[in-house]
């Protein structure tokens, strides 16, 4: 159900419409190859590089290489430009904003749209940099991004009269919508807020989030971990999607002659084995991800993340990734099958030459 005009405007002329600062973080990550070698990159002195601040929730596990954008650029609003050895780039963009609630959800569309294309502009002057280090570069292969709309404390209201008298505008910001949102649709937004003190509310959604909290800098890095996560997972998925698609269509590779061969025909085509590489490069990031943060016993950083991956869906991708995995390996198994099939009767006829062979010869002596 949506409000009327009439309704619209009683709300937007509320006497308590408070302007409020702060800043919208978006995150972009875009796959742009298989790999990209981190340490030639660094002894090659292209690009200039600096030390990553780990934050105190992330272990060692995955560092990547922080750099500055290449001159010229027309980004001052890009904060942060990382290369993951998995061969991505991650870009960090922060837009101050002024504005009331109502107002910011009518800029808030034009923001998304001219960063959506500056990112790209910006990730490609990167990647034609990185070319050179990339493993089969591809300029994109996919794009996540996810924008955190950060709001700065104000001295007369707290997290939760923000929400009782704002929710309405919050909800309808993290949509990207101009009109306000049906109560239904407020609730299923608002539902899952989380808040440490009574002036705190954070509330996660599918497309965005809203962060009112003083000390909200120490989030921001579960947010670009979860788009990176989003991002490797769609990757794969769509890998798959391929895969499943060849099959289907009996657009596999043809067999060679010599793949029957026995003992040197798998040189040739070894269809498990190639799935249990790509088994193997899918564990390896996935969990190199997973495992990146360390917040056992910190209860209420533990909830924030686990509302990131339920509202990335990042648990469904995987779920989706291990469904088609699956489906894959049977229909290779069966594969494989056959060609063991073939090199034993190849095999077996060969035998039967050769005892032939000797048959005969023993025959004319």
């Amino acid at each position: 159900m949506k409000l009327n005009k009439k309704d619209s405007t009683k709300f937007s002329s509320h006497p308590k419409a408070l302007i409020f600062s702060g800043n919208i973080y978006i995150f972009y990550a875009f796959d742009i190859g298989d790999d990209i070698e981190v340490e030639k990159l660094k002894k090659s002195h292209l690009l200039q590089t600096y030390p990553v601040p780990l934050p105190k929730y992330f272990k060692n596990y995955h560092i990547p290489l922080q750099i500055e954008l290449p001159h010229p650029h027309e980004s001052s609003r890009c904060i942060s430009a990382k290369v993951h050895q998995f061969g991505v780039i991650s870009l960090t963009y922060k837009i101050p904003i002024t504005d009331t609630l109502q107002q910011l959800r009518e800029t808030i569309i034009e923001i998304d749209e001219k960063y959506q294309q500056q990112s790209v502009h910006d990730a490609h002057i990167l990647f034609k940099r990185l070319q050179p280090f990339i493993i089969k570069p591809k300029f994109f292969h996919h794009k996540a991004y996810y924008p955190v709309i950060q709001i700065n404390m104000h001295p007369d209201i707290n997290g939760i009269e923000l929400k009782e008298q704002y929710g309405g505008n919050i909800a309808t910001l993290l949509r990207f919508e101009t009109e306000l949102l049906s109560e239904y649709q407020k609730e299923e937004i608002l539902g899952d807020s989380i808040g440490y003190y009574k002036k705190d509310l954070i509330v996660i959604d599918s497309e965005a989030a809203f962060i009112y909290d003083p000390q909200y800098e120490e989030l921001l890095d579960f947010f670009e971990l979860g788009t990176i996560q989003q991002l490797e997972l769609q990757y794969f998925d769509k890998l798959l999607d391929k895969q499943l698609t060849a099959l289907y269509e009996a657009k596999g590779p043809r067999l060679p002659l010599a793949s029957y061969l026995p003992f040197i025909g798998s040189r040739f085509i070894d269809p498990v084995g190639e799935l249990n590489r790509l088994k193997v490069d899918i564990s390896v990031i996935t969990e190199r991800l997973e495992n990146s943060i360390r917040i056992a016993g910190e209860k209420y950083f533990s909830q924030i993340y686990q509302e990131i991956i339920e509202k990335f869906d990042l648990t469904t991708w995987q779920a989706s990734i291990e469904k088609k995995f699956n489906i894959i390996k049977e229909i290779r198994y069966v594969y494989q099958s056959k060609i063991d099939a073939n090199r034993e009767d190849f095999l077996s006829i060969l035998i039967i030459i050769l005892i032939m062979i000797e048959l005969a010869v023993a025959t004319l002596h």
